[in-house]
């Protein structure tokens, strides 16, 4: 095995990226204080091609250098926008998306039984790093997924939680294990 180099990797540019059909779920993150965490989640946005990040409450937006530090340019190809109020954004989404939380709360699915529908449109809320996603967020959702953790901390950071969730959502809704053969450019149709 050899390690590729970058201009091996067939990687969209970002105008393909736009133009690129994309999985079908928004990440909505709910006063994620972290500007690291925002830029992470950026860029496993970016890895699962999603259609859209909202930044909610006191979560902090592009261009920020914190946020460019992790994002590492994926700001430029995620399509991102800013909602004062994650419970009025998910009142408007509701029509069009599933909305699921990632937390851990009193009858929640875990991940490994989420079963979510293919080609249906999912939204996945993911909230502040010590307080979690609020209740009366939680309230609005149609439901919540939690992670299993087998260890002694009772959570995950954040953007590991939404690349997680982003995997497991791409493999069961995709019905692929990988997108791409190695080496090769990711296929836009």
């Amino acid at each position: 095995m050899r390690k590729l180099k970058n201009e091996e990797l067939g990687r969209l540019q970002v105008t393909e990226f736009k133009d690129a059909p994309k999985t079908p779920v928004v990440l909505i993150l709910d006063n994620v204080r972290s500007l690291h965490n925002v830029g992470s989640v950026f860029r496993s946005a970016d890895a699962f091609r999603v259609e859209k990040i909202y930044l909610c409450g006191i979560t902090a937006t592009p261009p920020h250098k914190d946020i460019r530090k992790t994002a590492l340019g994926a700001t430029e190809s995620v399509a991102w926008a800013y909602a004062k109020e994650t419970g009025s954004l998910l009142d408007t989404l509701r029509g069009t998306h599933q909305i699921w939380a990632v937390e851990q709360t009193q009858g929640s699915v875990s991940l490994d039984d989420f079963q979510p529908e293919a080609g249906k449109p999912y939204a996945f809320v993911l909230g502040h790093e010590v307080k979690g996603v609020a209740q009366e967020v939680i309230d609005k959702c149609q439901g919540v997924v939690e992670i299993p953790q087998l260890g002694t901390k009772h959570s995950l950071n954040i953007s590991v939680a939404a690349g997680v969730v982003l995997w497991d959502f791409w493999v069961k809704t995709s019905g692929k294990k990988t997108s791409r053969e190695p080496g090769t450019k990711p296929s836009t149709e």
